[in-house]
């Protein structure tokens, strides 16, 4: 029988220190060469230990072997310039020294497949993998080539479309795309952003999941929060167009947003991944704090379709901090599962 309410995050986890500086997004590496590419597999290897210690049941890599989230993946690809940089603003909340469009976007070889084939061999358990989603991609550069949002768009979809093939190939179970920018430009998102991530899953027979989030806890993120009022029903905006499309799991923040529960009335029916961890404070949960939250989502979500697990990535937290949150998740599920007696 399959496990229900099945842990995981949804985004990254802290790196050992001895492989890049802890606390920092876009941390430079410490090692070089082939120390790098074995201290990233030895990263992965502790990053599933962990996860597994703390009871998580769908492991994700951590995004141990990636600096960020977003430009690590552009990095890989041809038509984009890293050294001649431009400033623009991301999601209308900061401004970031990013790379330029420069010519036609191509993939020449896979981008992550070598690590996702290290991190199956390692585990039976079901993995994930995140990739970020075409909209966050053309919001995360300075576009001197298509001149259109929407073009670029298309383009990054396509090659994503290829390294989602081959990550499945590679044994993922779930590939999630990361669409932070879906928070935030709804005419897009409705105009051709779902479009665009529609093309990006095509043909693909893994699992398929949306990552929209109210960002990492960074100041950034944290003072735009404080301007969206009592509630946030960002995603009332678009979950109608996600309700109708192909992805079959939709992972939203809830524990300690102003997020209206009763939103997930709107995506009825598709796996809904429960944020029950805050990623912006240093207080670990208690497992009923965790239970509570899931409590609340069990009014809109049954209970085959729950996925407990983090609002965002934990990369900006300690160590110590981002396990304790895991094993709180953990307990808290635990708590609903005797509960209901599952």
């Amino acid at each position: 029988m399959k496990k229900l309410l099945p842990i995981s995050t949804v985004g990254s986890l802290p790196k050992p220190t001895w492989l890049s500086t802890p606390q920092k997004l876009w941390s430079p590496w410490k090692l070089e060469g082939d120390q790098l590419i074995e201290g990233k597999q030895d990263a992965l290897r502790l990053c599933l230990h962990e996860q597994q210690l703390a009871g998580v049941d769908i492991i994700s890599d951590g995004e141990q072997t990636r600096q960020h989230f977003v430009t690590t993946f552009i990095e890989h690809l041809n038509g984009v310039d890293f050294k001649n940089r431009k400033t623009v603003r991301i999601r209308n909340r900061y401004d970031a020294s990013v790379p330029m469009v420069i010519g036609e976007i191509t993939r020449q070889k896979s981008i992550f497949v070598d690590d996702a084939k290290f991190l199956r061999k390692q585990t039976n358990k079901p993995i994930k993998w995140a990739l970020p989603g075409p909209m966050t991609m053309v919001d995360t550069l300075y576009d001197n080539y298509y001149k259109s949002r929407e073009k670029l768009a298309w383009e990054f979809a396509k090659v994503l479309n290829e390294e989602a093939k081959a990550l499945q190939d590679a044994g993922v179970d779930i590939i999630q795309f990361d669409e932070p920018a879906f928070n935030v430009f709804f005419n897009e998102v409705n105009d051709w952003g779902m479009a665009t991530l529609e093309r990006a899953i095509d043909g693909l027979n893994c699992e398929t999941a949306i990552h929209i989030c109210y960002g990492y806890g960074i100041k950034a993120n944290n003072d735009w929060k404080k301007t969206l009022g009592s509630e946030w029903r960002q995603y009332e905006e678009i979950f109608p167009k996600i309700q109708n499309s192909n992805i079959n799991m939709v992972s939203l923040e809830c524990h300690n947003s102003r997020v209206p529960f009763n939103l997930m009335e709107l995506i009825r029916g598709k796996k809904i991944m429960v944020g029950a961890i805050d990623v912006a404070n240093n207080r670990i949960e208690t497992p009923d704090e965790v239970a509570n939250t899931l409590r609340k989502a069990l009014e809109f979500v049954e209970i085959q379709n729950l996925y407990p697990s983090t609002n965002c990535g934990m990369a900006p937290l300690p160590r110590n901090l981002a396990r304790g949150k895991l094993s709180a998740l953990s307990a808290g599920a635990n708590i609903i599962r005797k509960e209901l007696g599952v």
